[in-house]
């Protein structure tokens, strides 16, 4: 996990920020900033918005680690992307039982695995997203997505998510980004959805 220094400094800051922001409605809270999201088949106007617990973005950009449920069995079966106020969402929801881990992190480039090859991924960085607790379809009874590559368009940050599928429990995903920024990820239930932001 990252450092509770970082943590400590970055909401010291975002507190500070909400104070000056508020009555411009622009912080980052989840009724802060909706916008429509771009979605692996037909475009639809959800939001995804997240609960008050959401993280503040941290200092710096450091890997993000999480613990997946002991019952954790999921399989990936949809990918939305959607621009916020300062930062682009990337939402994968998952179908099956419990909670996923995940651990994400920057990568000089996108190599698949288990085939140690490049994988061509658009974008001048790339966030490797690795999500624990995955599961084949066939096991999950919940139909795997089948949108990859999604490159979405008018986006400042995101150009590209390409879900790899699942290996041996985890599930390998590529972000493809505009430029290394901080970023954040968590998860959410009902449906279960694991949430990467990335500033712009």
């Amino acid at each position: 996990m990252r450092r509770m220094t970082a943590t400590a400094i970055i909401l010291v800051t975002g507190l500070a920020t909400a104070g000056l922001a508020g009555c411009a409605g622009s912080g980052r809270s989840a009724a802060g900033s909706r916008a429509p999201v771009t979605s692996s088949s037909t475009p639809t106007t959800t939001w995804s918005t997240p609960t008050a617990g959401t993280p503040p973005f941290p200092a710096d950009t450091s890997a993000d680690t999480g613990q997946a449920s002991a019952d954790a069995h999921l399989t990936v079966s949809d990918v939305t992307v959607g621009a916020h106020d300062g930062y682009d969402r990337v939402v994968l929801t998952l179908g099956g039982t419990g909670s996923p881990g995940w651990r994400a992190e920057y990568v000089d480039s996108p190599v698949d695995d288990p085939s140690d090859q490049v994988v061509p991924v658009t974008g001048s960085a790339f966030l490797r997203l690795v999500i624990d607790g995955s599961g084949y379809p066939q096991d999950t009874g919940v139909a795997e997505w089948s949108g990859s590559p999604l490159r979405p368009t008018g986006l400042a940050q995101v150009h590209e998510v390409n879900v790899r599928g699942v290996f041996e429990g985890q599930t390998l995903t590529f972000v493809g980004l505009d430029h290394v920024a901080p970023f954040r990820v968590f998860a959410l239930a009902d449906p279960t959805r694991l949430v990467v932001d990335i500033q712009h």
